[in-house]
């Protein structure tokens, strides 16, 4: 016997209808909103960002790559025209250079000014001196990610496909440095012994190499790329990982002819757009959320770039690491929603980084707690950068450099995640803390999972945090967004009040099962097991169990027998269920009480308690334990019918008739409340022997069967006949034959 049990708890209290809050205390809740001149801190604390100044707008989509030179100029690598600019300490800018090739992965300027840049696809390295660019070194590589200069002044390149490290001596003699058997170079840095760092792709492996062909792996990451290094003078590095993606490279670059025009290429996170121009010719590429540079800054200025990523769900895409002099390991951060693209050091002790967050800029303390401080809200940060004039970030999806200023924006915006209350709700109020300044909290809400033209306006502006009632209209979703201005506001601890709609339980199936003693008693231990020919189970959709349709279910009753019902039910709020049952005959049209007020989701009945007939089962569940009375919600389901059957089929014989050496036997059934199933005879209680009924199916409750007996010996014989009708109630008679 199959039991269905529904959702009733002993002795804890469920509730229904009630009021909610939805509550934002915690760094984790705010970081999913959305910012605008707002910075989070590490204790879930919304105030104002550092201004964030627009320096320079390329007018490309991408800047890849980001130096500074002696003088304090800073020099930006461009995607996708393959651009080099200059801005001076004082903010003016000019176009230096433009490339042959698309994509200016890597800058770096060495200690005397002088300016490299290397460019990809089909990656070669140039010095560039007053707008002129010579070739220094054309390693036999399609990419060149990444460039560093020490102090000596040699310059270390590094390649993707294949990943080789190269190193070019100041008079100009080129070498390959070391060959790390990766397939990508994506991140350079020199340590405060001189001695290189290279970053690889895709096994994560951070190198130190110190000399030709010498290398020692400081740490094997479980992320596919070490996307950025910062060596410190106390011999700590720290290492920015891509993970959650591989780096998928855009090797399609290389193979593309200049003359073509408005051929579209599509690899797996990249589009590519080649057109013919008059100005600089190369792909488009558009990355988004992908394919940002992994890029580095140390004092002698190194840049390293990494390709558009595959993302693969479930994993962290990113991770800070801390490498101590002694060679352990600290993972300082990690995420499972945002690319780190680049980190930098303060010289009190904070990391910076950058991620694909709507361009976020993150400090990270001492106590590895971070704080979201700015937003760029460009498409992702790609590079940051300490310039004599503060923080400098370069951007992606426009390609833009932006300065962090030590004032305060003066106002700003932050936009909640969208709330889902799982059914229209009504809402209550909605209260916050805060301190001096000014705080303005609006709301709007509607049916979609996301904000479009079908949800709400904006409400009016709230600024009570204790007495704000919410305005927007009844709806499943809300979102709130808090308008910052004057003197050092803050806001945390955000609490929303609303009241679900009750949602009616739903009755899933009723099952209608006869069960013996034994079973009984198994049943009150929480094993029952049915004694029933079949079961059949109606559901709230009308549907049986049966492909065949929704038969009638026939019940007969064996010694101690029970009747069973049984029913699934649950409420999509969880509230507590109460049930009703009750039954009415076929011919009846009143329906009769059996139980109410029932917490458990099955009744049994004494088997005789029906007398034969056609029957009809209604289930009522109400959540009326969990809700107010004028809130509570009732549902019922009907069962197909059910026949209880308990009386045996009436078997009588015709006179025997003998004929030609055999015997002709016509036997009358007769069942008053089901038809007939089955017949079989016996002689002198030998194995049983099925026959039809005359007209060839055994289907009504009244038939006729003719049994013929051949090669009966000589004496006395005894015919025995048993005819079973639907609900397995088997009618017996005897016949003497001499």
């Amino acid at each position: 016997m199959k039991f269905a049990l529904t959702l009733a708890f002993c002795g804890v209290p469920l509730f229904g209808a009630t009021t909610t809050t939805w509550e934002m205390n915690t760094y984790q809740d705010f970081i999913k909103g959305r910012f605008q001149g707002v910075a989070l801190d590490r204790d879930g604390r919304l105030s104002l960002a550092p201004k964030l100044e627009d320096v320079f707008d390329s007018g490309q989509p991408v800047i890849w790559s980001i130096a500074q030179a002696p003088d304090g100029s800073i020099y930006a690598g461009t995607g996708h025209r393959g651009r080099l600019y200059r801005m001076t300490p004082d903010g003016k800018t000019s176009l230096v250079w433009s490339a042959d090739q698309p994509e200016i992965f890597a800058v770096t300027v060495d200690l005397k000014g002088a300016v490299y840049a290397a460019t990809s696809p089909d990656g070669k390295v140039y010095r560039i001196d007053r707008g002129k660019a010579v070739e220094v070194y054309a390693p036999a590589a399609k990419y060149i990610w990444s460039l560093a200069t020490n102090k000596d002044g040699a310059l270390y390149i590094g390649t993707g496909e294949p990943g080789n490290v190269y190193r070019i001596e100041p008079g100009g003699t080129a070498e390959l440095y070391y060959e790390t058997g990766q397939s990508n170079v994506t991140s350079l840095a020199i340590d405060s012994k001189g001695q290189l760092l290279a970053g690889s792709e895709p096994n994560g492996i951070l190198y130190r190499i110190s000399a030709k062909d010498k290398a020692f792996v400081l740490y094997d990451a479980n992320l596919p790329e070490i996307r950025s290094i910062v060596p410190m003078p106390d011999g700590t590095i720290y290492a920015a990982a891509l993970g959650g993606s591989v780096a998928s490279r855009t090797g399609q670059l290389a193979n593309l002819p200049a003359s073509i025009g408005a051929v579209t290429v599509t690899a797996p996170a990249t589009t590519i757009t080649v057109t013919d121009s008059a100005a600089q010719s190369g792909p488009e590429i558009k990355p988004k959320n992908a394919g940002a540079p992994a890029a580095n800054t140390a004092a002698t200025g190194v840049v390293s770039q990494a390709g558009p990523v595959v993302e693969i769900a479930g994993v962290d895409k990113s991770a800070l690491y801390k490498i101590n002099p002694d060679s352990t390991v600290e993972t300082l951060w990690s995420s499972k929603d945002e690319n780190v693209y680049d980190l930098v050091a303060h010289a009190n002790g904070d990391l910076y980084f950058a991620t694909d967050a709507q361009g976020r800029i993150y400090r990270l303390n001492a106590d590895q707690k971070p704080a979201m401080i700015v937003q760029t809200t460009e498409g992702e940060a790609t590079r940051l950068i300490e310039s004599r004039n503060g923080l400098l970030a370069a951007t992606g999806d426009m390609g833009k450099l932006f300065r962090l200023e030590d004032a305060q924006t003066p106002s700003g915006t932050y936009e909640s995640p969208v709330h889902d209350s799982n059914t229209v709700a009504r809402w209550g109020r909605i209260g916050w803390h805060g301190r001096t300044g000014k705080v303005a909290v609006q709301t709007r809400t509607g049916n979609s999972a996301r904000p479009d033209k079908t949800w709400s306006d904006w409400s009016a502006t709230m600024t009570d945090p204790d007495r704000s009632p919410i305005q927007s209209p009844n709806a499943r979703y809300i979102q709130w967004r808090a308008e910052l201005s004057g003197d050092d506001p803050a806001v945390e601890n955000v609490t929303v009040a609303y009241l679900p709609q009750n949602t009616p339980p739903v009755i899933r199936s009723i099952n209608v099962t006869t069960q013996t003693a034994s079973a009984v008693a198994k049943s009150n231990a929480g094993a029952a097991s049915s004694n029933a020919a079949y079961t059949i189970t109606v559901t709230d959709t009308g549907e049986a169990s049966s492909s065949a349709g929704t038969p009638t279910q026939t019940l007969s009753r064996s010694s101690g027998s029970q009747i069973q019902i049984s029913w699934q039910a649950d409420d999509a709020d969880g509230d507590r269920l109460v049930y009703g049952v009750y039954f009415r005959g076929e011919d009846e049209t009143q329906w009769k009480m059996l139980r109410t007020n029932m917490f458990e989701n099955s009744l049994l009945l004494d088997g005789d308690i029906l007398a034969d007939g056609r029957y009809y089962f209604r289930v009522t569940a109400s959540d009326r334990p969990s809700n107010a009375r004028d809130a509570a919600r009732e549902t019922e389901l009907v069962s197909s019918p059910v026949l209880i059957d308990n009386t045996p089929p009436n078997v009588t014989f015709g006179a025997p008739q003998r004929n030609e050496g055999h015997f002709e036997v016509v036997v009358d059934a007769v069942d008053r409340t089901s038809s007939l199933r089955r017949c079989e005879y016996s002689v002198d209680a030998g194995s049983w022997l099925p026959v039809e009924a005359v007209d060839g199916v055994t289907d009504s409750p009244r038939e006729q069967f003719q049994i013929v007996l051949d090669r009966l010996r000589p004496g006395e014989h005894l015919l025995v006949v048993r005819v079973y009708d639907t609900a397995g109630n088997p009618g017996l008679a005897k016949l003497i034959i001499r």
